[in-house]
């Protein structure tokens, strides 16, 4: 229906990256996202929020073997997040975080829609 359509698109997307950041780059790569990456990200159209998580324990199931981060980000919609991902910024900013990972261009991205 038009209700649901315009509903479902005041949802926000969030989007999901499970890292395997090298041990010895951990500090290296919070102190990245933290000071450069996010003020850079929160100056985007469309931008909710972006967290780095690491890994404390799995509780049920079987975590992704050596993840220890998982990136969240948060869209207001894909559209935007695109502009941002393709976006020389995000190339600049994206490479302080990607050169501390032992998977840095084969790692798990997903996208999520907010329900």
């Amino acid at each position: 229906s038009d209700l649901a359509a315009r509903s479902a698109a005041r949802q926000p997307i969030v989007l999901h990256c499970d890292m395997i950041v090298a041990p010895a780059r951990e500090a290296e790569m919070l102190k990245h996202f933290h000071t450069v990456f996010k003020p850079a990200a929160e100056k985007f159209e469309g931008y909710l929020d972006v967290k780095i998580l690491k890994l404390r324990t799995t509780i049920q199931g079987t975590a992704p073997a050596r993840v220890n981060y998982r990136f969240q980000l948060t869209y207001t919609t894909e559209e935007l997040r695109q502009k941002w991902v393709n976006s020389s910024v995000h190339t600049q900013v994206w490479k302080g975080i990607g050169d501390t990972m032992l998977n840095p261009t084969d790692f798990q991205v997903l996208l999520f829609d907010a329900v």
